[in-house]
């Protein structure tokens, strides 16, 4: 885990089994889903980033990387 800062970007994730959302680290963001999900979830992918924020992050990168430009 990474030292946390009150700068440090969290991104929130949401787990709809346990009904649960937190902001975690965005260093750490891969870790606690995956240990999450293999301590109560028999390592099914359940708990995940939020679903509108990945959508939002995905248009941006594909804006960044000129995917959606016509053509």
């Amino acid at each position: 885990m990474s030292a946390e800062t009150d700068d440090d970007p969290r991104v929130p994730i949401v787990c709809p089994e346990c009904e649960t959302t937190s902001r975690i680290p965005l260093d750490d963001v891969a870790d606690s889903i995956d240990r999450h999900n293999a301590q109560l979830h028999d390592g099914d992918d359940v708990a995940r980033v939020d679903p509108d924020v990945a959508d939002q992050l995905a248009d941006i990168i594909a804006v960044e990387l000129g995917l959606l430009e016509e053509r």
